[in-house]
């Protein structure tokens, strides 16, 4: 298959590999080379003229444009505004409960929480300790390494060194504050130590009052400048919280227990053909199996926003999604920044011209299920189904957000590459072949084959089958190379 043409209302297909000038599609010949996950014109058309892709407009071209020509960014403008009213129109897909129940081999926490990992993280509370953190760690490994065969059931022991916790005012500060406090909280982390300065903002008492009741043999907090030797002190804190998290065992769970984080960055213009569809399919698939699933990228939502509000469980859904987005493109506005200055530079030379073009194929990873919830920035999930998430479409910040709602891990669809990894399991799958041949040590799942004539319901089951085998331990490329950050999001001033 050379071509795609997604929805019978479209008049374009898209380049399923490089077309050369002079081919054939859809019975138009071609007037030029169209590269892969390009878009080429099926019907001439006038300035002013609609695009239709995945049956929806995604702009119009800015001058006349000749039937066989690849049509992208610089012919195509957004057909986008800013605020917009919006009615709730349900058009809901129940999804029922499946009759075959799934289980994998997870860590049961005291709160009842699940987690796939059992880590021990060193979280620092402002970026002053960022070194002190990173020698505690380095020390603790080599101090364990040494004991006769290491094994235990801790698989990494991680600091997340940030830039934050002083210096910042309003909500930037308890963005901060909120999204350590998440983290301490984290199912994937069966220890957490929190170093702290003693003189910052984030002030550890405060902080501590945050994060509320822990279970302290695996959770401890400490000041540097309270106490003498700070590499001895904060040694001891691990070697105590190592005691009792290297006891951990995993046990047979519910898919059930399961919150997915959903995530796609370097898109290109097969990201909506081939890995954001097999999510979408996944997504499904986890929420008849009673667990969870979250969107978030909400700049990646314009456009394609009334599709999730007439998908909300309810009104009140639909209210804080209408919420979500128009408080995001105030956002926007409030910095003097266009509303929608996207896709990037990597997506365009992918094939994706305007932000509805992105939205609609990134919207696609959360599937046909009901919106059950819509969380906040550093919310953490309480309802299950598909929920949505608010945070900006910057790969780590979303991915951190993610993380922080309680995701034990993100699925993260790519078409142009990246190495990333967050501070849970993030997995990544590719929209084509030629990226999961070049680059194996970056993409642990190939979508591309979606094109290559494997149906997508046996892509599907490899597909589940893989993220369960990362639920139950196997590493996903980004653990296996140690890439693991956080970012925290920031719209204030620093002082």
């Amino acid at each position: 298959m050379k071509y795609i043409k997604i929805n019978p209302d479209d008049n374009v297909a898209v380049a399923l590999q490089d077309l050369c000038k002079g081919e054939v599609v859809e019975g138009v010949t071609l007037q030029t080379d169209v590269p892969r996950g390009h878009k080429v014109l099926l019907d001439s058309l006038r300035a002013g003229d609609d695009v239709i892709k995945y049956g929806f407009p995604i702009g119009h071209v800015t001058g006349n444009v000749f039937a066989g020509t690849k049509v992208d960014h610089s012919c195509i403008k957004t057909n986008l505004e800013g605020l917009l009213e919006y009615r709730y129109e349900p058009a809901l897909v129940n999804i029922e409960p499946a009759a075959s129940k799934r289980t994998f081999r997870g860590y049961r926490r005291a709160d009842g929480q699940v987690g796939i990992r059992n880590q021990i993280w060193v979280i620092p509370t402002v970026g002053c300790v960022n070194g002190i953190c990173q020698q505690l760690v380095e020390r603790f490994k080599e101090e364990i390494a040494l004991q006769a065969g290491n094994e235990s059931g801790v698989d990494a022991i991680v600091a997340f060194p940030h830039n934050y916790g002083c210096s910042q005012l309003g909500p930037d500060h308890e963005n901060t504050r909120t999204v350590l406090a998440d983290m301490v909280h984290h199912p994937n982390a069966g220890g957490v130590l929190v170093v702290s300065l003693g003189c910052e903002n984030n002030q550890l008492d405060a902080f501590r009052e945050l994060v509320g009741p822990v279970d302290e043999s695996r959770v401890r907090m400490f000041a540097t400048q309270k106490v003498g030797d700070e590499i001895e002190y904060g040694l001891q804190q691990l070697r105590e919280i190592y005691a009792v998290a290297s006891k951990d065992v995993r046990t047979e769970v519910p898919v059930a227990e399961l919150r997915v984080g959903l995530k796609c960055g370097g898109s290109d213009g097969l990201s909506g053909i081939t890995a954001n569809p097999l999510l979408g399919v996944f997504s499904d698939w986890i929420v008849a199996q009673g667990g969870t699933t979250v969107l978030t990228e909400v700049p990646e939502m314009f456009g394609a926003e009334t599709i999730l509000m007439n998908r909300c469980a309810d009104r009140a859904t639909f209210d804080k999604t209408v919420s979500l987005i128009n408080d995001f493109k105030e956002y926007f506005i409030a910095q003097g920044m266009p509303v929608y200055e996207n896709p990037s530079p990597g997506n365009k030379a992918g094939g994706i011209s305007t932000l509805e073009e992105k939205s609609l194929g990134c919207t696609q990873k959360c599937g046909k299920s009901l919106v059950r919830d819509v969380l906040k920035y550093g919310e953490r999930l309480s309802v299950k189904g598909l929920n949505l998430l608010s945070a900006p479409g910057n790969d780590l910040v979303a991915s951190t957000a993610l993380g922080a709602s309680g995701c034990q891990i993100v699925l993260f669809t790519t078409g142009r590459g990246t190495p990333f990894g967050s501070f849970v399991p993030t997995m990544k799958i590719s929209t084509n072949t030629p990226l999961a041949e070049g680059k194996p040590g970056w993409i642990d799942f190939n979508a591309g084959v979606l094109v290559q004539d494997e149906p997508m319901e046996a892509v599907a089951g490899r597909f589940i089958d893989a993220v369960l085998a990362v639920a139950n331990g196997e590493p996903v490329r980004a653990e296996s190379n140690g890439y693991r950050e956080i970012a925290i999001f920031k719209s204030g001033v620093t002082l």
